[in-house]
């Protein structure tokens, strides 16, 4: 993994970011000149996301590149930042969750994209009714946030849509990222992902590293980079395969397969255990999470319906009370007693293995 010290990797990285400055500032005008379908958003789109970006400009909207929906719950008076913003898509639909007492800024090292993004401002402040604009468009580079003004822990939610991947400093990224966000606060990211890693040939290819493709981790490298810098338990949320769409390209990476996924990773230092372990715990929902009265995702296999007793291991139990979803839930049980292994989720032990499951099956802890 490249590293952001010496003098060797940083001349790499100023060819990777200059290629992506050129590939999103000049080779691409907008959304339809994507040579493939990896920077595209598939999935359904909640309503109050459609309701969003119906008061989004239009020259924001065609220069969108994400690959995912990055539109968090519970944002109501937050601070949000948004890595590699673009023209602003993002900002703008977050801004409306945050409201006029919260803030969303966004980071971009790509001036043709923020000119667009900067030059909406006033139009969006006027379209949502506010007094005073609350978003704030910074030029830097992801990699290096500690270099621009924005205050360490100060954020509730990080965002980033389909970014990662373009980064040649991956691991300095969620460092960086682990920095600012408060405790309790949480990345909420969408991005593209590989079955196995990456040729280095392949991401020397221009064109595939600015489609998200050959930028793309490998989805193990990515959970083990997230634990190194903090982020203990990643916790996969959606997912959906890539297909390309573009016979050129496929048949370079014909033996690689990828996918879209959306991941949130909290920051819960002190709290977050390797494993999912038992404490007998349980929590539930109250049905008061905006626009989710009857049932509330936490990830892919953390679905709580309103009112019912909903059994969860230590590290979710820590995901909802810990965080800012702590009002919508009523718990039982506390730490007091350890059960060991949550059944069902835990890894497998040579010394009890009748006691724990190798498989993560669906609706474990």
């Amino acid at each position: 993994m490249p590293t952001a010290n010496g003098t060797a990797g940083d001349a790499a990285h100023a060819l990777t970011f200059d290629s992506v400055k050129e590939y999103y500032g000049k080779v691409l005008a907008k959304s339809s000149d994507l040579k493939t379908n990896a920077c595209c958003t598939a999935e359904a789109m909640p309503d109050r996301v459609k309701r969003a970006l119906a008061k989004v400009h239009d020259d924001v909207l065609i220069k969108y590149y994400g690959c995912g929906i990055v539109a968090p719950d519970e944002l109501f008076g937050k601070r949000v930042l948004d890595l590699g913003c673009g023209s602003g898509r993002d900002v703008y639909v977050l801004a409306q969750f945050v409201g006029e007492t919260g803030e969303c800024v966004g980071v971009d090292m790509t001036d043709a994209q923020l000119e667009v993004a900067r030059g909406t401002e006033e139009w969006h402040r006027e379209r949502f009714g506010y007094a005073q604009k609350n978003t704030r468009f910074v030029t830097g580079y992801i990699e290096r946030l500690d270099e621009l003004e924005l205050e360490a822990g100060s954020f509730d939610v990080i965002v980033s849509n389909c970014v990662l991947n373009l980064s040649p400093d991956k691991q300095s990224v969620l460092a960086q990222v682990f920095k600012l966000l408060k405790p309790g606060g949480e990345l909420f990211f969408s991005d593209v992902y590989a079955s196995r890693r990456v040729p280095k040939a392949l991401q020397q290819d221009e064109v595939l590293w600015g489609e998200c493709i050959s930028g793309a981790l490998y989805w193990n490298d990515f959970e083990r980079l997230a634990q190194k810098v903090g982020f203990a338990d990643p916790r996969l949320v959606k997912a959906a395969p890539i297909t390309v769409n573009n016979l050129e390209l496929e048949r370079k990476v014909a033996h690689i397969r990828f996918v879209s996924a959306t991941y949130r990773l909290f920051k819960l230092p002190g709290l977050l255990e390797p494993d999912c372990e038992d404490y007998g715990q349980a929590v539930i929902y109250k049905g008061t999470i905006l626009e989710h009265p009857q049932e509330w995702a936490l990830d892919d296999h953390h679905t709580m319906q309103k009112g019912k007793v909903f059994p969860v291991c230590g590290n979710t139990w820590h995901m909802v009370y810990s965080t800012r979803f702590r009002e919508h839930f009523e718990f039982i049980g506390n730490f007091d007693t350890h059960f060991g292994i949550y059944e069902g989720c835990g890894r497998t032990s040579k010394l009890f293995p009748d006691g724990a499951s190798a498989v993560c099956a669906p609706g474990c802890c």
